[in-house]
């Protein structure tokens, strides 16, 4: 890895492109750290160390992981990539429903830019929508419950209209960092921000869990965080190779076909999508619950339930409901996402097919009964690697919170950025050296 890194500096252009994504990756950062306007900056620092890791933090807190700490700061980039993240897993799972998805699907790069312009739309509507109920938590007191302050200086309607723009305003150009880094830079753009704001919460919590637990635990957490790490990359690199043989043709006077390779079945299929979707859909009933809260503070039984059941990220309820749903979605998504008689039919169309079956129905129920195989355990490790932070909820920064910068949850995506990021530098400085030989 460090041996590409180094060829990758000493070529211009892929030191060019490294500079040009760690410049935005600061930038972004830099945006992080910075107040919105209106907001009481002091009286949000106080009252972020004031109830951090408590059930406050809790609800918000893979949200809050994924913008680096910037949310329940309020500052310009506190919305993050989530709006347009949940924009495309949004747009992706559409083009299962709307026939126009699906054949814009298949155009290829032109109808791929317009697949990703309804995703800008959708990421800004959904971006609108965050931030205005960002604000309205704010200043109802609801953001950071048992804060004695006002976080935001101006409550008036057009103060409360200047955040939610600036914060509008942040998640889009939050996007079109991404977007610059994935076309000009190297990697893919929101991988990597999301990969820069854990990254960016680890000193802060394991200074956190030093100072509460001691340094023996702290020895432990690492050793145990290292030993997740390389499980993580383990079942990340699986995969099941299926042989595929192409047919010889004749085209003219040439001969084409008659190779062997292989269709690879990743283990883990679906990525990190299923956690992020079980994790938004616990968080909408505690939005709900909040939302619906009485100024004096009164609640009904299902307000109760949850704050009993679904808030709390140690219940026995609430790790056996997260655990189900990331099995669920776990299922759902590759179901979505692959179509084997899709990748069946291609085959039979480029005169390829498996070795002892029939191309066309035969091959789509074999690949169909492998896929089943191999994404139950998928789902099963996908399942305990989003429910380890909340097991060991006692190593937290107060014992009520889990630290999940530290957690399988972020191991999971700091692993899959690495290895995809690493991937595609070694591809370029492939394609420069071949490019270097026909020279």
């Amino acid at each position: 890895m460090l041996s590409a890194v180094a060829a990758a500096f000493r070529a211009p252009d892929l030191r060019r492109k490294i500079l040009g994504t760690l410049g935005l990756l600061v930038l972004y950062r830099a945006g992080a750290a910075l107040p919105s306007p209106g907001v009481d900056y002091r009286a949000v620092r106080t009252c972020v160390a004031l109830v951090s890791g408590g059930d406050s933090a809790g609800i918000y807190q893979l949200i809050n992981l994924f913008s680096g700490g910037a949310m329940l700061h309020l500052s310009v980039f506190a919305i993050g990539i989530t709006p347009y993240i949940t924009a495309g897993i949004i747009v992706q799972l559409l083009t299962v429903v709307i026939p126009r998805f699906e054949e814009l699907r298949k155009e290829g790069q032109t109808g791929q830019a317009k697949m990703t312009q309804y995703t800008r739309y959708l990421s800004m509507a959904l971006a609108i929508l965050q931030a205005s109920t960002l604000v309205a938590l704010a200043a109802r007191g609801q953001l950071l419950r048992g804060c004695p302050e006002d976080l935001l200086a101006d409550t008036g309607l057009f103060g409360m209209i200047i955040i939610v723009l600036v914060l509008t305003a942040g998640a889009a150009l939050v996007m079109w960092f991404g977007e610059l880094i994935t076309e000009r830079g190297i990697g893919n753009g929101m991988s990597l921000l999301i990969f820069t704001g854990i990254a960016a919460q680890l000193p802060s919590q394991g200074r956190s869990i030093l100072d509460s637990k001691g340094g023996l635990v702290f020895g432990g957490v690492c050793v145990a965080v290292l030993l997740l790490l390389v499980g993580v990359i383990f079942v990340e690199q699986g995969q099941r190779r299926i042989p595929v043989q192409y047919a010889k043709r004749v085209v003219g006077r040439k001969m084409y076909g008659g190779s062997s390779t292989y269709l690879p079945l990743k283990v883990n299929q679906a990525g990190v999508i299923p956690v992020i979707f079980a994790s938004s859909l616990l968080y909408l009933p505690q939005l709900l619950a909040q939302l619906t809260r009485n100024s004096s503070g009164a609640q009904s039984w299902w307000q109760e339930w949850i704050e009993k059941y679904l808030v709390d990220p140690g219940s026995p309820v609430y790790i056996a409901v997260y655990f189900a749903l990331v099995v669920f979605f776990t299922y759902f998504y590759v179901a979505v996402t692959f179509d084997p008689r899709e990748r069946a039919d291609e085959m039979r169309k480029f005169g390829g097919f498996l070795p002892g079956y029939r191309p066309g129905k035969p091959t789509a129920d074999y690949l169909s009964f492998v896929l089943s195989r191999i994404t139950l355990p998928g789902a099963v490790y996908l399942g305990a690697v989003a429910v380890l932070p909340n097991l060991l909820l006692g190593i937290g920064t107060s014992g009520s919170a889990p630290s999940l910068a530290f957690g399988g949850t972020s191991a999971l995506i700091v692993v899959s950025v690495g290895l995809d990021t690493i991937k595609q530098l070694e591809s370029q400085l492939m394609n420069k050296n071949y490019e270097g030989f026909l020279r």
